[in-house]
């Protein structure tokens, strides 16, 4: 029953190893249900409290999708950037609503459920050279890592240089260097949990440094009423909400192609031409998560890199997916207690999976350089553009122009510059 519902495999895995997993996976992405409200409460009209429910919502929606249609052990929820483009550019950038917002959200995710239908979106990963998916692996590893080390302290802004480092002798940075230490050592010694142990053994820790404070135990959630299905449909043939769409589409379609094929790739769940198991699947969960996220009151809802942590701590299945959709479930219910668990507790957990992201850089044949240089771009434009997709579509431009002007045209599918036209024009025009 397990493997027709989740494709749980017994000679992989077993159920508490997907329990783990899953719970590894919720809290290094549980920070989405304090950012979120935080950010979309400033928007007049709009209810922090209701966009709390409506986040683990949308996430529990979206993620469940995953665990049944995808099968795949990945955690959705409102997305991080999507979120920011909602709030700071749609509705205090450009002077609209969040309800013309929402509406465009429900556009982008109608229209992948069109294109997942299609084939579409299987078919743009399909064309991406095998480089390149190693090298999307490798740099969201980078890119994980130095999120990690920023929500800790560790990297702090620095006016002159643009990052600089923080002051790890106290507070919660030297908290998330012993939180690496702790787990590094437990998962060297291979102890079943490392991460997950990792995660505790810090939170722990933070109670006597003043980092970790228990904001409480149970709170009712509120209710989702003033934002669900607020739309404004007289607003769908305009210009302004074409580019809004467009700019979704293309944000959402390349960061989660990035987190399928770095992760996937990472956990072997590719077959020998490269290609993901189950990623129709995947991609549908994607758009149906977008689509019910629109109608709850929340932003496109898209799977996280976090899930690498996951599948780190042995999640092989849609039953990871399953549990951390559970785990998203009692946290609507206990979300202070949640909540409690601070940014040094999870930073070791993105620093390691970091780490354990890079291996697939060893597949890159660095010794051609038309198909080492585009990953290298690809990789670390990841990190210092702070975007999967930009990381991706960069790569991807890089590889046709090298490629093209060096006469290697059999390695360029026709797909491929339809691509490379189209991101080059994105960044021209939005």
């Amino acid at each position: 029953m397990l493997k027709r519902l989740f494709g749980y495999d017994a000679s992989q895995t077993n159920i508490k190893t997907e329990i783990i997993a899953g719970l590894t996976t919720f809290l290094t992405m549980s920070y989405i249900l304090a950012v979120n409200p935080a950010m979309f409460g400033i928007l007049e009209g709009m209810s922090a409290g209701a966009a709390f429910t409506a986040t683990a919502l949308a996430s529990i929606v979206a993620t469940l999708a995953m665990a049944f249609i995808g099968k795949l052990p990945f955690g959705l929820a409102p997305g991080m950037g999507l979120n920011a483009f909602f709030v700071y550019t749609v509705c205090l950038g450009m002077g609209y609503s969040w309800k013309f917002a929402l509406t465009a959200v429900l556009i982008e995710g109608l229209l992948f459920i069109i294109l997942t239908l299609a084939n579409v979106r299987e078919a743009i990963v399909n064309t991406i050279p095998l480089s390149l998916r190693n090298a999307i692996g490798a740099g969201i590893g980078l890119f994980i890592a130095f999120i990690g080390l920023s929500s800790a302290g560790v990297v702090v802004n620095n006016e002159a240089t643009l990052v600089g480092l923080g002051d790890i002798t106290s507070g919660t940075a030297l908290l998330t260097f012993i939180g690496i230490f702790i787990t590094g050592v437990l998962y060297a010694k291979k102890v079943p949990g490392a991460i997950l142990i990792g995660i505790v053994a810090t939170t722990l820790l933070g109670i006597p440094m003043g980092i970790t404070e228990f904001k409480g135990f149970v709170s009712k959630p509120e209710s989702i009423a003033p934002i669900f299905c607020q739309f404004e449909l007289e607003n769908i043939f305009t210009l302004d909400m074409l580019v809004v769409v467009f700019t979704l589409l293309f944000i959402d379609i390349f960061d989660t192609l990035g987190t399928l094929v770095g992760v996937s790739t990472k956990a072997n769940m590719v077959d020998k031409n490269g290609h993901i198991k189950g990623i129709k699947g995947a991609f549908m969960a994607d758009a149906i998560g977008t689509t019910v996220g629109a109608c709850l009151g929340t932003c496109t809802t898209t799977t996280y890199v976090e899930s690498a942590a996951g599948v780190a701590a042995g999640g092989r299945s849609g039953l990871t997916a399953f549990f951390v959709a559970v785990f998203f479930g009692i946290a609507i219910f206990f979300s202070p207690f949640f909540l409690s668990i601070p940014a040094a507790a999870t930073a070791p957990t993105l620093i390691i999976v970091g780490l354990l992201m890079m291996e697939p850089i060893l597949k890159i044949p660095f010794n051609d350089v038309t198909e080492a240089l585009p990953a290298f771009i690809c990789i670390v434009a990841m990190p210092l553009t702070y975007s999967i997709s930009n990381g991706i579509l960069l790569g991807l431009i890089s590889y046709v122009l090298i490629n093209a002007a060096c006469g290697n045209f059999k390695k360029i599918s026709p797909t491929m510059y339809v691509l490379a036209v189209l991101f080059i024009l994105k960044y021209i025009f939005i």
